[in-house]
């Protein structure tokens, strides 16, 4: 399983189809930060497999979305669990911490 795309369109509905924890990165195709965090955001992604779902906001393509969660800086990183936020990361993120974070959303 890779990362998967949100929008406005399709981010309710996927939060609400996910038993499981969702990670969310919210970040723009100029952030420097952004691009270093993304290849250990795909391999999250396949390690967790159908444990969890790691996904992508574009804030540029869904600025409605930024200022919904109240997104200052990017990369941000959310954590949904049940569809609400339970933990938020901010700036560039070691894979383990961000494990670590999805592991203790799952067993809240």
């Amino acid at each position: 399983m890779s990362t998967i795309s949100l929008n406005e369109q399709n981010f309710d509905t996927t939060l609400a189809a996910n038993s499981g924890p969702v990670l969310v990165d919210f970040w723009a195709e100029w952030c420097g930060p952004c691009k270093m965090i993304a290849p250990a955001l795909e391999e999250l992604a396949k390690e967790e497999g159908a444990r969890a779902t790691v996904a992508k906001v574009n804030v540029d393509e869904s600025p409605e979305l930024a200022v919904r969660f109240g997104i200052t800086g990017i990369p941000t990183l959310i954590i949904f669990s049940g569809g609400q936020p339970v933990k938020t990361l901010h700036g560039v993120q070691p894979k383990v911490a961000l494990a670590a974070a999805l592991a203790a959303a799952r067993n809240r």
